[in-house]
C-alpha cells in the first residue's frame, strides 16, 4: 500500500472515529448573557467606596450648598483601598465619583464643585485617578459611580442639566481607563440647594434622563463597561440595601414592564421566569449600618456572622456582591472595618478549603448521546467551559456521587452553563447514610452560582435531584465541603428596669465581663440575668463546649437605664401609647400623626433629672409593609420644659433602602427635656412610628 493509500484509510478512520462522539450541543434556552455580562459574573465580590464631602459633613445625603472646602483627607491613599480589597479576593472598587450633593472626587471642567477648589492637595488632586492608578497595581477593575440626581446644580430638573450630566460621564470613561460597571442610583429628585433655589424639583426618573441616549453614548465609548441601574440596564439593584438576593433567583427581568413603571422594586429580589433580557442582580450592602463614614459607627460594624450570611444569600444565591467600605476622614479604610473584612475572609477560605467531590464516583441516569463531551466527568473537573448535559427530551436526572468511605460535608455549590441559558426550576439534595437516603435540602433555581449551608451529614454518597427544568439540564460543576462550625455571638437584650438578659444559640454557653477586659472561658459564666441600671460596657462571647471554639466578642455600651423616663406631651391627641418609644424594647412601637396630617408633630420627654448629652438616635419600626418612617426631623433640648435650645434638624438620608438607627450628634449640652419633632415621612408621608428614641450620654461634667 502507498502512502497517499494510507493516509486515505487513515483519514476515513479518524473521520468515522470522530463521528462515533459527534453529538450536537444544546441549543440556547431563552435570554443568555453577553461576553460582558459573562465577565461581571465571574467577578462575584467587589469593594463599593462611599468618600465625598458627606464624609467630613458627617452626613449621608448632602443637601448640595456644603462647601468644597470642606474636603481634606489628611493621609488619603487609594492603593491602602486596593491592598485591602484584593486580600479581601475581591475583583473591583465602584468609587463614588459624585454623590447626589454634586461634589465631584475628579476636576472635572464643568463645575467648580470639585477636588480643584479644595483645600486636599492644594486643589491639584484627583481621587479618581489616583483609585484608577491603584487598581491597576493591584489587578483590580474600575468602578464609576455617578449620581444622576444633583442636589447643588441650577439647572437639575431641566434641559440644560443633561447635557451637563453627559459632559461628565465622557469625563469618567475616557480619562481613567476602562470601567468595568458604570452605577446610577436610583434616588433622583427632591428637595434641594439647587444654586440657591432650596426648592424641591421632580422629575420622570426613566424619562428625564433619556436613558436609551445616554446609553447610546456609554457604549460608544466605552462598549466593555456594563451599565447598572436607571434605564436598559445590564444588571439589577436586588431590591434591598442589606445585601441579600431571593432564594428563588432569575437572572431575567421583564425590562419592557420595568421600564414602563409596571414592575415594583420589590420584584428584584426573584427576577422573572418569564423575563425577556438577562438583567441578573447585584446585592448591595454597607459593611457598617451607614453608606458613609461616621465616627459614631466606630463600634457598629456588621458581626462576623452577619457578614457570612450576606456572602451565602448573595453570591450564594446568584448575585455578584458589591461591599461597601467607608472610607474615614483621613482618606482610609478603617481599622475596625479592615478587621471584620479579614474575619470574613479567613470563613470563606476555611469553610471552601477541600472540595470533596473530585475524587467521588460520578454517574447520571442521562448524558447526552451517552456523549464524553456531556458526561458527568465534566462536573468535577474545575473547567468553567465544560459541562455535564441531558438529552433534549429530559428536563429531570439525577446526579449520584459515591464515595470510597463515608464523608463529612455541609455545603453545597451548583452552577448552570449560564452561556446556554438560566434553566433550573427546583432541585433536591438527598445523603445516603448508614445506607439510608434522606432528603436534606429543597431549593428552586440556580443559575450561575448557587450554594446550600447543609446540616453535617455523615455520607456515603450523595445525589442531587434535578425535579423541574425548563429545558434539557446543563450543569457546570457541583462541588462538596465541609465548612468549620462557626459560633454566632450571642443575643443580648436590655429591659427598661436595666435588667440584661443574653442568649446563646444551641447549647453554646456564654462568657461576659463588664468591666472592659475581653471575655475568655476563664470569665464569668452567664446563668441568669443580670441587673445593670447604670452605664455599663458589657463584652459577651458564645463558646461551643463539644468543638473548643467561640465566638467572636459582642461589645454592648448602655447608657443609664430609661426606667424614670415618662412622655410628658405630644401633638398627638392621644399619646397613650408614646411610652413605647421610650420602653428599651425596639420591637414595639408607637405610631401618630392619623388625625394631625398637616402640621410637624412632636413628643416631648422628661428624663427626671439633668445629665449631659451629645446626640440622640431614632430607631425606626421594623416590622410590617409600611413603617411611616420619618425623614425630616427637629431636636431640642431644655432644663426647665420653658426655654428650648434647637441642637439638631435635617434629614435621615436614605432610611427609606436603610431603614436602621439614626444618630445624630451636637457638642454636649446639659438636659434634663428633649423635644422631638417629625416634620415630614418618606414620600412626604405625615404619619409616623418611632421603635425607639435615646440620648448620647457624656462623660463630661
Amino acid at each position: 500500500m502507498n502512502y497517499k493509500g494510507l493516509l486515505i484509510i487513515m483519514l476515513v478512520f479518524f473521520q468515522l472515529y470522530s463521528c462515533k462522539d459527534a453529538v450536537a450541543q444544546p441549543k440556547a434556552y431563552g435570554p443568555t448573557p453577553s461576553e460582558k455580562q459573562l465577565k461581571w459574573h465571574e467577578m462575584e465580590f467587589y469593594a463599593f467606596v462611599h468618600f465625598s464631602l458627606n464624609t467630613f459633613t458627617n452626613k449621608e445625603w448632602g443637601y448640595g450648598d456644603e462647601s468644597p472646602e470642606l474636603f481634606n483627607p489628611t493621609e488619603l491613599d487609594a492603593k491602602q483601598w486596593a491592598r485591602v480589597a484584593k486580600e479581601a479576593g475581591m475583583k473591583g472598587i465602584i468609587i463614588t465619583a459624585k454623590h447626589h450633593d454634586g461634589f465631584c472626587l475628579w476636576p472635572s471642567e464643568y463645575t467648580e464643585r470639585s477636588v480643584k477648589n479644595s483645600p486636599w492637595k492644594d486643589g491639584k488632586g484627583d481621587v479618581v485617578k489616583e483609585l484608577a492608578e491603584a487598581c491597576k497595581e493591584y489587578g483590580l477593575k474600575l468602578g464609576i459611580y455617578l449620581s444622576p440626581w444633583d442636589r447643588n446644580h441650577p439647572g437639575y430638573g431641566k434641559e440644560e442639566y443633561i447635557t451637563y450630566f453627559r459632559n461628565q460621564l465622557k469625563e469618567l470613561l475616557t480619562n481613567y481607563g476602562d470601567v468595568f460597571e458604570m452605577w446610577f442610583d436610583g434616588a433622583n429628585g427632591g428637595d434641594g440647594y439647587y444654586g440657591g433655589a432650596n426648592e424641591t424639583r421632580k422629575i420622570n426618573t426613566l424619562e428625564y434622563y433619556d436613558w436609551d441616549e445616554t446609553y447610546k453614548m456609554i457604549y460608544d465609548i466605552s462598549p466593555n463597561t456594563l451599565v447598572w441601574g436607571i434605564g436598559p440596564s445590564e444588571a439589577r439593584w436586588i431590591g434591598n440595601e442589606r445585601g441579600r438576593a431571593g432564594k428563588t433567583n432569575w437572572c431575567l427581568l421583564r425590562q419592557k414592564d420595568e421600564l414602563a413603571g409596571k414592575v415594583h422594586y420589590s420584584e428584584f429580589m426573584n427576577g422573572h421566569e418569564d423575563g425577556e433580557k438577562w438583567v441578573p442582580g447585584e446585592a448591595d450592602v454597607s459593611i457598617r449600618s451607614g453608606w458613609f463614614y461616621h465616627e459614631s459607627e466606630d463600634d457598629k460594624v456588621r458581626p462576623l456572622e452577619e457578614m457570612v450570611d450576606i456572602y451565602y444569600e448573595s453570591i450564594g444565591r446568584n448575585a455578584n456582591l458589591l461591599l461597601n467600605l467607608p472610607v474615614d476622614k483621613r482618606g482610609l479604610v478603617n481599622e475596625n472595618d479592615i478587621a471584620r473584612l479579614k474575619e470574613l475572609t479567613a470563613v470563606i477560605k476555611a469553610d471552601f478549603k477541600e472540595e470533596l467531590l473530585a475524587n467521588s464516583k460520578v454517574s447520571a441516569d442521562n448524558i447526552r448521546g451517552n456523549s464524553e463531551t456531556y458526561s458527568t466527568d465534566n462536573l468535577v473537573d474545575d473547567n468553567k467551559e465544560t459541562y455535564w448535559a441531558t438529552d433534549d427530551s429530559i428536563s429531570t436526572a439525577s446526579v449520584l456521587f459515591e464515595f470510597e468511605k463515608p464523608t463529612k460535608l455541609n455545603r453545597l455549590e451548583l452552577q448552570e452553563y449560564i452561556k446556554l441559558g438560566q434553566r433550573v426550576k427546583a432541585f433536591n439534595v438527598e445523603v445516603k447514610v448508614n445506607g439510608k437516603w434522606q432528603t436534606i435540602a429543597s431549593e428552586t433555581t440556580i443559575g450561575y452560582k448557587r450554594i446550600l449551608r447543609l446540616p453535617r451529614v455523615t455520607a456515603e454518597a450523595l445525589r442531587v435531584n434535578f425535579t423541574e427544568s425548563k429545558s434539557s439540564l446543563v450543569i457546570s460543576a457541583i462541588k462538596a465541603y465541609n465548612a468549620p462550625t462557626l459560633v454566632t455571638m450571642p443575643k443580648v437584650t436590655r429591659d427598661k428596669s436595666g435588667e440584661i438578659t443574653i442568649e446563646a444559640e444551641g447549647d453554646n454557653i456564654i462568657y461576659y465581663t463588664l468591666d472592659g477586659t475581653e471575655p475568655t472561658v476563664d470569665s464569668q459564666l452567664y446563668s441568669k440575668s443580670i441587673k445593670a441600671p447604670q452605664a455599663v460596657t458589657l463584652k459577651v462571647m458564645s463558646y461551643n463546649e463539644e468543638e473548643g471554639v467561640s465566638s467572636k466578642v459582642k461589645t454592648v455600651n448602655y447608657g443609664k437605664v430609661k426606667g424614670k423616663w415618662k412622655v410628658i406631651s405630644s401633638s398627638a391627641k392621644d399619646f397613650k401609647s408614646a411610652d413605647r418609644t421610650i420602653d428599651g424594647d425596639s420591637n414595639t412601637f408607637w405610631t401618630f400623626g392619623e388625625n394631625n396630617p398637616d402640621n410637624p408633630q412632636e413628643i416631648v420627654i422628661d428624663m427626671k433629672e439633668t445629665i449631659r448629652i451629645k446626640g440622640f438616635s431614632y430607631f425606626p419600626k421594623q416590622l410590617g409593609h409600611d413603617l411611616n418612617l420619618i425623614s425630616q426631623y427637629e431636636f431640642y433640648t431644655s432644663t426647665d420644659n420653658k426655654l428650648w435650645v434647637k441642637q439638631s434638624e435635617g434629614e435621615f438620608s436614605n432610611i427609606k433602602n436603610n431603614p436602621v438607627e439614626q444618630v445624630k450628634t451636637f457638642n454636649s449640652v446639659k438636659a434634663r427635656y428633649i423635644k422631638f419633632v417629625a416634620k415630614s415621612g418618606i414620600d412626604d408621608k405625615h404619619i409616623f412610628s418611632i421603635a425607639e428614641l435615646d440620648v448620647q450620654e457624656t462623660l463630661e461634667n
